[in-house]
């Protein structure tokens, strides 16, 4: 389970003439009243009593629901995998590895998603076990490479023996907003099965870095939906699930900080998820550029005017922020372009560059909108799959 690293009136009353008129009438009628509420005070209380206990177990019947409805798609990921150790002398000693996550299952023939660092390893013996306990063996069909911000792999189980999977019902992250009530499933810890936790949406648009357990690794993810669910370790690769039992999202990522946890909204991966499943392969669309999220404390520090936005910084030699013979580059992109538009959808805190660009597939055409000296330009990039794929 990654965390991160570095990266929340009073109206006067006017008195009318009828008021001293009424004042005797009003006196007894709460004399009246006051002895009646005496009476039913504890009625008043009992009722209470009983409403918010209504809420509470309508509240638990929901999660309860929600699980039962999801837990047959979601599988429990072990990873067995061959490290390298070197003694002091330069000897190298090879001893195995093992990690869990989750992992959600997409179609009947066993095909599965989770997170990429769940499976580090291409080569790694990948076992899922179902929610009824059977152990069947997974291969790796494909993952995102360690720069992309979609930290995905797929899994597809080699022999179901039998077995009639479950699968999950995707939702339309589209249609999330702060507030809604939201359901993580996963193997906590590595050890418990389908372990349930429930909270809701805090937050969306977040851009995280995000490390290993030990901060030897980071990567950045960008995008992300922000949840006061526990998202523990070994739940990385489950699922989000709304109150509708669908998935509208991939956890990924929990902060350091109590009850931030991060998963990677669904209609991200919808694209990948479709090429994996009519092809049985992973292609990753890729453009060809390093780029900075902008909002207004960003574009304060870059001293530009633009505050939304893909900010096209500056490169190195040996960082280029527009990759040599990208579809960026042949497009034209530069670096201080700010990209506004994909295909006249504006980059906004819900629709980053790596949002909408994860909705087009390789081969597919995308018309870029940028702002270059102050003016508007419109360019076109034929998107390639990623090279080190």
């Amino acid at each position: 389970m990654n965390e991160i690293k570095d990266k929340p009136r009073v109206n006067k009353a006017s008195r009318s003439p009828m008021a001293k008129n009424l004042l005797f009438i009003l006196v007894a009628i709460t004399a009246g009243f006051f002895g009646g509420y005496v009476g039913s005070k504890s009625d008043i209380n009992s009722d209470t009593s009983n409403s918010t206990r209504q809420i509470i177990e309508g509240e638990g019947n929901l999660v309860n629901t929600i699980a039962s409805d999801v837990s047959p798609s979601v599988v429990s990921v072990n990873v067995t995998g061959k490290t390298v150790s070197t003694d002091f002398f330069g000897n190298g000693q090879e001893f195995e590895s093992k990690s869990a996550g989750t992992g959600v299952i997409l179609n009947k023939d066993g095909l599965i998603i989770t997170n990429r660092h769940v499976v580090p390893d291409k080569n790694s013996v990948v076992a899922v076990v179902l929610s009824d306990g059977t152990e069947l063996e997974a291969e790796v069909v494909g993952k995102t490479n360690r720069s992309d911000p979609l930290d995905i792999a797929f899994l597809k189980i080699k022999d179901l023996k039998g077995k009639e999977l479950v699968p999950a019902k995707l939702g339309d992250s589209e249609k999330v907003v702060v507030g809604d009530r939201v359901v993580a499933i996963g193997n906590a810890l590595g050890q418990f099965q389908n372990t349930v936790t429930s909270g809701i949406i805090s937050g969306y648009g977040r851009d995280i870095q995000a490390s290993d357990g030990a901060g030897t690794e980071t990567e950045t993810l960008q995008n992300l939906f922000q949840t006061d669910a526990a998202i523990n370790s070994g739940n990385s690769g489950g699922p989000l699930v709304n109150s509708a039992s669908e998935v509208i999202g991939i956890n990924v990522a929990t902060a350091s900080a109590e009850n931030i946890s991060f998963a990677i909204p669904i209609n991200d991966i919808k694209s990948l998820i479709d090429i994996v499943l009519e092809t049985g392969k992973l292609d990753r669309p890729y453009l060809g550029v390093r780029y900075v999220p902008l909002d207004e404390d960003v574009a304060k520090r870059l001293d530009i005017e633009q505050t939304e936005g893909a900010y096209i910084p500056e490169g190195t030699s040996s960082r280029p922020s527009i990759l040599s013979n990208s579809p960026a580059e042949k497009a034209g992109l530069k670096e201080k372009d700010v990209i506004i538009k994909i295909d006249g959808q504006k980059l906004d805190d819900k629709n980053g560059l790596v949002s909408l660009l994860g909705r087009k597939r390789v081969g597919d055409s995308a018309e870029i909108i940028v702002i270059r000296d102050g003016s508007e330009k419109t360019l076109f990039a034929t998107l390639e799959v990623s090279p080190e794929q």
